[in-house]
């Protein structure tokens, strides 16, 4: 059980900030996907699609919530699709991706290993939300998942830290707040900009080799922030504003994860660039 009593006003706002602008209104129960959908172990990718998509649930998600849009978007056109749960708490169900996300980053190293036992592909590529485009990266630099990952694709990544539209930035003046944070809910505090985590993370570059990168950002992000701080640096690197897509698109945080089929169809480009269309506002419409 969390130590909720014990958490200042203060650190109760900042959690609660980062769940109604993480977590989609409505939380259905995390159970297995409809017959008609994704996380289908029979699946076989074809010579079109040659590469299982594993999906990665943002800070607060779950394998199916986050991904109810973008999976029958991808399952649509043609590829095996999968999603895990990380991150979990004890006693915490539904809401995931709260614990120390180089654990995290374990869980998922686990997962790529069962998809590509089960589909008999030798690579798979990464689609993340939010903390689901950051963790993947610890993956790739430390677990040995370069050798496992075509492309990684992230949606809102908070790929440098954020300070939750300046929230975080109070934590130094609320003695013990921080390490009640880590106690409390480690996967955020990984999360704050200058945290220890991110400074391993993000030492001596961004990316590491054989990797594709795509980030796609929002300007109207409100965790993320600044939005920018989603983009990445180096070789094989793509970065996108959602708005130069389609300058009219409002989405934010959420919305380009939950169901934004401009952003999922740059989400498709990325997947498969030989084929790629333009991405324009009647993407929409796709």
């Amino acid at each position: 059980m969390l130590p909720w009593k014990r958490v200042p006003r203060f650190l109760t706002a900042l959690l609660l900030t980062a769940a109604v602008t993480v977590v989609p209104a409505a939380t259905a129960r995390a159970e297995s996907p409809p017959s008609t959908g994704w996380n289908d172990y029979s699946c076989k990718p074809s010579a079109a699609h040659p590469r299982p998509v594993v999906l990665v649930h943002g800070t607060f998600g779950n394998s199916i919530d986050n991904w109810l849009a973008l999976a029958p978007y991808l399952k649509k056109r043609g590829y095996c699709v999968f999603s895990l749960d990380y991150g979990q708490l004890p006693g915490v169900p539904f809401f995931h991706g709260l614990g120390p996300i180089d654990k995290s980053a374990e869980q998922l190293r686990a997962f790529v290993d069962k998809v590509l036992a089960a589909t008999g592909a030798a690579e798979t590529d990464l689609v993340g939300h939010s903390q689901g485009g950051m963790m993947p990266r610890y993956y790739l630099k430390f677990l040995g998942g370069a050798a496992k990952v075509n492309a990684l694709v992230g949606l809102a990544p908070d790929n440098h830290g954020t300070t939750l539209s300046g929230l975080a930035n109070l934590l130094p003046y609320f003695p013990g707040a921080g390490d009640l944070l880590s106690k409390a809910t480690p996967g955020l505090a990984d999360q704050i900009a200058g945290s220890a985590f991110l400074a391993k993370l993000n030492a001596g570059g961004d990316t590491v080799a054989g990797v594709r990168y795509t980030v796609i950002a929002t300007r109207y992000d409100e965790v993320v922030t600044p939005y920018r701080s989603a983009f990445l640096d180096g070789p094989n690197v793509r970065n996108v504003l959602l708005q130069d897509l389609c300058a009219v698109d409002l989405s934010e945080h959420v919305a380009i994860g939950l169901f934004d089929r401009v952003a999922y169809h740059e989400v498709a480009n990325a997947l498969d660039p030989a084929r790629a269309t333009p991405t324009n506002c009647a993407s929409a419409l796709g």
